[in-house]
């Protein structure tokens, strides 16, 4: 297994869509808090395996905030994430940013170069993800520190009750 920093929260996020305000904001509120997340651009290093990297932080956290946007179920890498979160039964915090749960779809454009095997796996994690009660937010309207620190509210309260999902 890779070396990878111990964490605490994983941040599962489409960076073209949040990376530069909920996914970092998220990532630097609950490190005042000396929780320790996994963010990619913030955690990984150059050589570091990509895949080997992110399934190892997967693993070992205990709780997965999965930043829905409404280009997520674009990206195969979040997708793969998502999956990795659900099936190994982490504590999942879903925000809803700017997408409705019911917007979250497979399409066959999104999944052309995906096995069966695979995009049955992602339909699963999205659906245990529309079912899990969440946060929403809108980022026309919404405060972005409020929606930052309700999550880091409910990320420690979850990390003090030492959870784990199911």
């Amino acid at each position: 297994m890779v070396p990878t920093p111990r964490c605490d929260v994983f941040i599962n996020h489409r960076g073209v869509d949040t990376k530069r305000t909920v996914a970092e904001l998220l990532y630097d509120r609950l490190a005042q808090h000396n929780v320790r997340s996994f963010l990619d651009n913030r955690t990984m290093e150059p050589g570091d395996k990509l895949f080997e990297t992110i399934n190892a932080a997967i693993l070992q956290c205990k709780i997965g905030i999965a930043i829905f946007s409404p280009r997520y179920c674009e990206s195969s890498f979040c997708l793969h994430e998502l999956s990795m979160l659900v099936e190994s039964c982490k504590k999942l915090i879903p925000i809803f940013c700017d997408v409705k749960p019911s917007e979250l779809l497979l399409t066959d454009i999104h999944c052309r170069s995906e096995t069966p095997e695979q995009i049955d796996r992602f339909k699963m994690a999205l659906q245990e993800a529309k079912y899990t009660v969440g946060l929403t937010f809108d980022s026309q309207n919404g405060n972005f520190a409020n929606l930052v620190s309700r999550t880091a509210e409910i990320v420690l309260k979850n990390i003090n009750q030492g959870s784990s999902r199911r």
